[in-house]
């Protein structure tokens, strides 16, 4: 397990929301050209397109980064459900140099430490095909799988889940209308 003190993190502040926006694009754009066409990652990207919507989503939620030297490296966002049993990754993202070096690790042990104080007894993660082996090895258990329209362009994923407390298999993810990447 990756020790979260190991990079600096912080809460999501709306000024960041700019530099999140960008960061989300380039993650898109450069890590996930296996699994998704030209088109999906465009439809993707323009989820957060709206910088207030996407600000009021993280402002909503949990939302922490890790920053170095002024670099913002990866943030991560917690959702509450309807279930006070479970909470849901909603977001995490990574900046494409510095996938691979901790960062995302780092900021799901931190948003499931908080799941865990707040109660939660399972996680749920909306994973893209490119972070689906990262919530594998990291507990994660694929429950079902998803496509999402965005416009005339359809996404896949799938929703994971993960116990957080022995024994708790908890409830799987509701049926949501809409699912994200």
């Amino acid at each position: 397990m990756t020790d979260a003190r190991s990079f600096p993190m912080r809460p999501f502040l709306k000024a960041d929301t700019e530099r999140l926006q960008d960061l989300v694009a380039q993650s898109i754009e450069m890590l996930t050209t296996e699994e998704y066409d030209d088109d999906e990652r465009i439809a993707w990207m323009s989820r957060v397109a709206d910088a207030e919507a996407f600000a009021g989503r993280l402002s909503r939620n949990v939302t922490i980064l890790v920053e170095s030297e002024g670099d913002i490296l990866g943030f991560g966002s917690l959702r509450d459900t309807d279930d006070k049993a479970r909470r849901e990754v909603d977001l995490l993202y990574v900046h494409p140099y510095a996938a691979s070096q901790g960062v995302g690790s780092a900021l799901l042990d931190a948003l499931e430490r908080i799941a865990r104080a707040r109660g939660a007894e399972t996680m749920t993660v909306d994973s893209s095909d490119t972070a689906h082996d990262f919530f594998e090895r990291r507990g994660y258990q694929g429950i079902r799988r998803n496509t999402i329209p965005i416009d005339d362009v359809w996404l896949t994923n799938t929703t994971m889940m993960k116990p957080l407390v022995k024994g708790g298999a908890g409830k799987a993810a509701g049926n949501e209308s809409e699912k994200k990447p």
